[in-house]
C-alpha cells in the first residue's frame, strides 16, 4: 500500500504523537513522586501521590489544623485506664515529674515516647 504524502505525514504525526504521550508517561511514572521518602516503596509513593492530586482536584483536601495532633493524642489518652490517664497526658505534654524522651517516626511504625520518674525509696526500718 502506497501512501500519499500527506497520509504518510498524518500518519507520522499520529505514531509520533503516540510515542510522545507514552515517553512523557513513562517518564512521569518512573520518576518518584515529590515528597516521597527514600525508605518508601516508589510505585507506593505515586499511588498516594495520585490520590491525593484527585482528592485535590474534587476539593477533598484540607490543610491539617494547628493543634490538632496534640488534641488526637490527649483524645487517645482518654481511651487509657484512669489509673494511667495522667501519665499518658504527661507524656503527650511533655512535663511531669520524670525525663520524658520521644524517639521513632511515622515513617517507622510510630513515635514512642517514654517518661522516667525516679521513685525515691522507702526508708529502712530498723530491725531489732
Amino acid at each position: 500500500m502506497t501512501l500519499s504524502p500527506r497520509a504518510w505525514r498524518q500518519s507520522a504525526l499520529r505514531g509520533g504523537l503516540a510515542v510522545a504521550l507514552a515517553a512523557s508517561a513513562w517518564t512521569a511514572w518512573a520518576q518518584p513522586a515529590p515528597n516521597c521518602d527514600s525508605r518508601q516503596d516508589p510505585a507506593a509513593c505515586r499511588r498516594e501521590a495520585g490520590a491525593a492530586r484527585e482528592e485535590a482536584r474534587r476539593g477533598g483536601l484540607t490543610a491539617p489544623v494547628e493543634g490538632n495532633a496534640g488534641a488526637n493524642a490527649m483524645a487517645r489518652c482518654q481511651l487509657q485506664p484512669a489509673a494511667d490517664r495522667a501519665d499518658c497526658e504527661a507524656r503527650v505534654r511533655g512535663s511531669g515529674t520524670g525525663t520524658t524522651t520521644s524517639e521513632g517516626s511515622v515513617m517507622g511504625g510510630g513515635i514512642i515516647r517514654e517518661t522516667v520518674t525516679p521513685i525515691p525509696a522507702a526508708p529502712a526500718t530498723p530491725r531489732p
